[in-house]
């Protein structure tokens, strides 16, 4: 079993309903949720002209090898309407591979660590609320300190 990172968003229609579905449908007996961070309400990346997004991460353990982890995500997108037509901009779920243990994978469908998650508060906040002092597996830093030293963005903690 390797332990996962998943970062889940949305901004479109019920963003609540539509994290809890994605994480409904994402388990299964070779994908265990073990801990969900809190939600955070953030704002939109690149694409500034849309609604703010709901996002937060899960820690999973899974048997699934990466490209089928990732096959499972996107049908999973598929399923609760994501549709892909403007880089960066509104879509009801998606759903990012963070980290996937301490593997890293470069080919052209998958990339782990996630290339850009230094860069982005929304998914490193609710990531250090889970695992703080886990080490990327590239530059060896903790989350806190990526967190740290991310740039700023608007973000809130999101009390349900």
């Amino acid at each position: 079993m390797k332990t996962v990172y998943l970062g889940l968003g949305s901004n479109v229609g019920d963003r609540e309903e539509n994290l809890a579905k994605a994480l409904a449908q994402l388990t299964a007996p070779d994908l265990r949720i073990a801990r969900v961070s809190s939600k955070y309400e953030t704002e939109p990346v690149g694409f500034a002209e849309q609604r703010w997004f709901l996002n937060l991460v899960a820690e999973a353990e899974t048997d699934l090898f990466p490209m089928q982890l990732l096959s499972r995500t996107l049908k999973i997108e598929r399923s609760l309407g994501r549709v892909r037509t403007v880089k960066n901009g509104p879509r009801t779920i998606d759903i990012d591979i963070l980290l996937y243990g301490k593997t890293v994978i470069r080919t052209a469908t998958l990339e782990v660590p996630h290339p850009r998650m230094a860069e982005r508060r929304f998914v490193l906040a609710p990531l250090a609320e889970l695992a703080p002092d886990l080490r990327h597996p590239l530059t060896h830093k903790s989350i806190r300190e990526m967190l740290d030293a991310a740039p700023p963005a608007a973000i809130r903690l999101v009390h349900s």
